[in-house]
């Protein structure tokens, strides 16, 4: 059963510690193991004092992590909770969080908590990684079911204005023909608009003939939420028809991950995030993977921090881009959208003629819907 709603001072004693007690009154029972949970994690932050914030207690918390996991779950709502875990994780790197069975058993699936999992994942006995495969394949299964239905809207095909269809789907509805042709349906006298001939579009498909998308993927620590979506997005594409996709990982080194994509789960266990960066030696195997430029995206996740040589890097995308293979350069792939990269470096890619942004998922495949219409 969840915490009771505190009252607004008590609320205040929650937020700002004990120091507030004599002005904000004593804690309930309830709220002084609520009390007592926040500042086994907040706790740990020293500048909060400083900052007016609550503060510790002084005396040592008796809370184990898989304690703590339990009392918040039963004292908080599902929103505080997961807020919770993803600051004990990413803010204070409570890493027992994601390699204690207990706690993975206990603990709700995030991609917060994805993210940790990749990180700490070589720090795992079997049996706790069994636990966090499967809340990894949690994880993934609600983002490829939104990204699924991105990437199906993306590929549908776009509407053939020239050819009628029998299909009265929304999606084929065209607005303007319809008013058009039922113009003459118009009531002055009510100022309504008839409609007796609603027109509906065919479609045209966007493949025709087969394409090579390839996926370099940045395994730097930093881009560990467009590492977990560019695994979803593959999966995504390797379902579509006409559609020949491939990912690689790489960091100083060029991993051939392509055996993996129909299973995201599998292949995020595989990377091996941190370490050093070699861009220009990934898009040297991507050439080597090209038969068809003309039929052919790279697409290049990475933060552009070239750790190899950035003459060489910017030699092989002009050559690529010249050989009539487009190349596209994401900063970010993820669900904010939000980059931090080498902007010079990026500067420099686009004027061989790459084309360099940060796409959410859905964006990235409306743009490759585009590129490869017939």
């Amino acid at each position: 059963m969840a915490l009771e709603i505190p009252s607004p001072l008590q609320r205040w004693r929650l937020l700002l510690g004990d120091p507030a007690e004599p002005a904000c009154g004593a804690l309930s029972a309830d709220a002084q193991a609520a009390d007592a949970a926040l500042d086994w994690l907040y706790g740990r932050d020293g500048d909060r004092a400083s900052r007016g914030e609550r503060s510790a207690g002084l005396g040592p918390s008796a809370l184990s992590t898989p304690d703590w996991i339990n009392t918040i779950h039963t004292l908080f709502p599902k929103e505080v909770i997961e807020r919770l875990e993803q600051d004990a994780v990413e803010r204070f790197g409570i890493d027992e969080v994601v390699t204690n069975l207990e706690v993975l058993e206990r603990i709700e699936p995030s991609e917060s908590l994805l993210r940790a999992v990749l990180h700490t994942k070589h720090l795992m006995n079997p049996e706790v990684l069994a636990a966090a495969r499967k809340l990894v394949a949690e994880v993934v299964r609600r983002i490829m079911e939104k990204m699924q239905t991105e990437v199906r809207q993306a590929f549908s095909g776009t509407r053939d204005r020239r050819r009628r269809s029998r299909m009265k789907i929304a999606r084929n509805f065209d607005f303007k023909r319809t008013i058009a042709e039922n113009l003459h349906r118009y009531d002055p006298a009510r100022r309504r608009l008839y409609l007796e001939t609603p027109i509906f579009n065919s479609r045209t498909r966007r493949h025709v003939e087969p394409w090579d998308i390839i996926l370099l993927i940045d395994q730097s620590g930093s881009m560990v939420d467009s590492v977990i979506h560019s695994a979803v997005m593959a999966a995504c594409l390797w379902q579509l028809p006409g559609m020949r996709t491939r990912l690689v990982a790489f960091d100083t080194a060029v991993v051939d991950l392509t055996a993996y994509v129909s299973d995201p789960v599998e292949l995020l266990m595989k990377v091996q995030l941190g370490g050093g960066t070699d861009i220009a030696k990934a898009v040297a195997y991507a050439q080597s993977l090209i038969a068809n430029p003309g039929k052919s995206i790279v697409v290049l996740v990475s933060d552009f921090y070239e750790g190899g040589s950035e003459s060489e890097l910017v030699r092989r995308v002009k050559a690529l881009v010249e050989s009539g293979a487009k190349v596209l350069g994401l900063a970010a792939l993820d669900s904010k959208a939000e980059p931090a990269f080498d902007r010079e470096m990026a500067a420099r890619l686009v004027r061989e003629g790459a084309q360099v942004g940060a796409m959410t998922p859905g964006q990235l495949a409306g743009w490759l819907a585009e590129k490869v219409q017939a």
